[in-house]
């Protein structure tokens, strides 16, 4: 028997960060939190951007304030966070949203611009989730923003490395605060933003109508208590689709030898592991319903 849930999902009384929120798919997020109840603080680095976000949720009767910190600086990541607890009085949850984005394969691949990249994927997601469970005093969610491009995707490799890192994080972060009651989920969207126009093939395959606000509910749900006991999952969703992401393991068959050499190893992979060796690369890994939504520009 299917019993059917008509209690819809509802934020009354929590606050939220949303990083990243100025626009696109943050923007979205920060949008639909605040319409179902959530007080929100709409973080992102251009304050015009920032500012718009706060000002259109406050305009429908939502509450909202802006904050322009940049969360790959340690200290304004925690300044940010005392944005949120400063007005509304607490935190509840926090989508760690903001990240960057560009395609290069490795030979042109320029060390600043991957500095910046990993300072803004990685540490902006560290340093924002480490001041946000100091913040949680009665638990919460945390929802991190990976990519399916974590199982690799040509000429994003810095980017997939990035989201790969954030979808690792998520595990651990659920592990080491499951008693502390803070939940730890990431979300790996695809959807129609800015960086769909700059690829025809991505047009087709995420055409407009797969918009931004078609992946709001599945992260606000995450927030909320409706999620109790959903901890530690990566789940994508590229607007029609829903699924659970695998985690990685272990995979038999597991040779054993007192010491292995040279010779040992190599006759492991001809005699063994040769027929067990993974498919790499999203394109390779998911079921072709799937592959069809995949191109790099449309990828976050």
């Amino acid at each position: 028997m299917v019993v059917r849930m008509t209690r819809l999902t509802t934020l009354n009384g929590r606050a939220v960060i949303v990083t990243g929120a100025g626009q696109g798919l943050g923007r979205a997020f920060a949008r639909h939190a605040a319409a179902i109840g959530a007080a929100v603080v709409v973080n992102d680095v251009d304050a015009e951007l920032a500012h718009d976000t706060a000002s259109v949720i406050n305009a429908a009767g939502g509450v909202a304030v802006a904050s322009t910190h940049s969360v790959a600086d340690h200290k304004q990541a925690r300044a940010l966070v005392d944005v949120c607890v400063n007005e509304y009085g607490r935190l509840d949850g926090l989508v760690n949203n903001a990240a960057l984005n560009y395609s290069a394969l490795p030979w042109d691949e320029d060390p600043e611009r991957v500095r910046e990249l990993v300072e803004v994927n990685v540490l902006g997601v560290i340093y924002t989730g480490l001041a946000a469970v100091r913040a949680m005093r009665s638990g919460g969610s945390i929802v991190n923003i990976s990519s399916g491009a974590a199982l690799g995707q040509r000429a994003l490799g810095t980017y997939a490395a990035s989201k790969g890192a954030v979808a690792s994080l998520t595990y651990s972060w659920a592990l080491d605060l499951e008693a502390a009651g803070i939940r730890v989920n990431a979300v790996c969207p695809l959807a129609h933003t800015r960086m769909v126009l700059t690829s025809e093939r991505s047009m087709r395959n995420c055409p407009p109508d797969r918009t931004p606000e078609r992946i709001a509910p599945l992260v606000t749900f995450l927030l909320g208590e409706r999620s109790q006991g959903v901890t530690g999952q990566v789940i994508r969703c590229n607007g029609p689709q829903l699924h659970i992401m695998g985690q990685p393991y272990f995979k038999a068959p597991v040779l054993t030898r007192e010491t292995w050499d040279d010779e040992s190893v190599a006759r492991a992979f001809t005699e063994v592991f040769g027929a067990h060796l993974e498919p790499y690369g999203m394109e390779k890994r998911l079921p072709p319903t799937l592959r069809d939504w995949l191109d790099p520009a449309a990828v976050l």
